[in-house]
């Protein structure tokens, strides 16, 4: 049965390090969502086309990726009219602007270059949920982004 979870968000990046900060990150200041890692475009495209799938509300897509490349699987889950709805930020070391050109051609919803300070993953990650899961309460009473 393929069902979509309402506060489920899919990190998919390569590397091991980069995904525990993000996850930090969005652990910072909101505990009710729940995330998946994902190491590389096979594994997320197997993922979404499982018979069995729950869908994400929110996939943060790296582009150097093993295997399929993040351009590819942007390619594949905005051509598929099953996921197509799904929104894809793409987060990344990338700063060309031909990746980011592709990026919005394909279909992602938004595109960000990883920051380089935990803070600014902080400040991203609240961002991420303040802009893409609204309906989420946050679990302290901190400033919100201006």
């Amino acid at each position: 049965m393929i069902t979509d979870s309402k506060n489920l968000i899919f990190i998919v990046d390569d590397d091991p390090d980069d995904r525990q900060i993000i996850l930090d990150a969005f652990l910072e200041h909101n505990n009710q969502v729940d995330y998946v890692f994902i190491e590389d475009g096979d594994e997320l495209m197997q993922n979404l086309n499982s018979p069995d799938s729950v869908y994400p509300s929110l996939i943060l897509l790296d582009l150097n990726l093993p295997g399929i490349m993040g351009l590819q699987v942007l390619k594949e889950i905005k051509g598929n009219k099953n996921i197509s709805h799904i929104p894809v930020i793409i987060l990344t070391t990338s700063t060309l602007s031909s990746d980011k050109k592709s990026s919005y051609e394909l279909g992602a919803n938004c595109f960000l270059k990883k920051p380089d300070n935990f803070q600014r993953m902080v400040d991203f990650a609240n961002a991420i949920i303040k802009l893409w899961l609204m309906d989420i309460p946050k679990t302290d009473t901190s400033e919100d982004l201006q």
